[in-house]
């Protein structure tokens, strides 16, 4: 894969869910459900499948401890980002400003996904289907809150250069490298919490949904396919 496209899939996806809610402005729940659905699986695969036999291989024994942090960080996180990470995000009170707690989570959260892409480029396909429709529901859920268009503009651009700039840190800075196992365990517990949330979120009062049950298969193919 070229060195730019891992940078730039998590950068557009973001731009283009962004510019998608905003122009089109799409009021099917069940739709965006379903690409949750799949982004969910097509994420957890990925690490299941790539990420996570890596970090094992090491022999690291504290590979375990470093993936319950990265859980437990990402379970504080949603504690301020209410679950934005995963397209839960409610409310219709209207906004005079950004909503500075959300943001400096979500952005956390995006810098650190970012961090293992530099040495597994497919990963960017996961992170950008994964935000893509994250991008959408957020921009509706500020448009709905009155927030300022300048405002969310900022927001959004400001989430899309953050997994990019995560890429950029980890490969500029070689210290890092030093810590590799331990910083990709962690994203691999991150992973694993938004993966699973969204999976089992993405329909409503956990009935059998063919539709859903398919999205995840095809999410869980395409990933071993890469």
């Amino acid at each position: 894969m070229n060195k730019l496209l891992p940078l730039l899939l998590p950068l557009l996806s973001v731009l283009l869910g962004y510019s998608f809610a905003l122009f089109l402005k799409p009021e099917a729940k069940k739709n965006l459900k379903l690409l949750l659905a799949f982004s969910g699986s097509f994420l957890l695969s990925l690490t299941v499948m790539h990420l996570l036999p890596e970090v094992y291989d090491t022999h690291n024994p504290k590979v375990g401890i470093f993936i319950m942090i990265g859980i437990l960080f990402q379970i504080i996180l949603e504690f301020f980002s209410k679950g934005a990470e995963h397209g839960h995000v409610h409310g219709h009170e209207k906004m005079f400003h950004i909503p500075w707690l959300l943001f400096t989570s979500l952005c956390i959260h995006a810098l650190l996904e970012g961090f293992p892409v530099n040495h597994h480029h497919d990963l960017a396909w996961g992170i950008a289907i994964h935000h893509f429709p994250i991008a959408i529901i957020l921009t509706t859920f500020f448009v709905n809150a009155q927030l300022s268009k300048t405002a969310i503009f900022l927001f959004m651009v400001t989430f899309a250069v953050m997994t990019p700039l995560g890429t950029l840190i980890s490969d500029y800075m070689p210290v890092l490298n030093d810590y590799y196992t331990e910083i990709t365990a962690i994203v691999i517990g991150i992973l694993f919490h938004i993966a699973s949330t969204i999976i089992f979120e993405s329909s409503e009062g956990h009935k059998f949904n063919i539709a859903k049950v398919s999205m995840i298969i095809f999410g869980i193919v395409l990933a071993y396919i890469m």
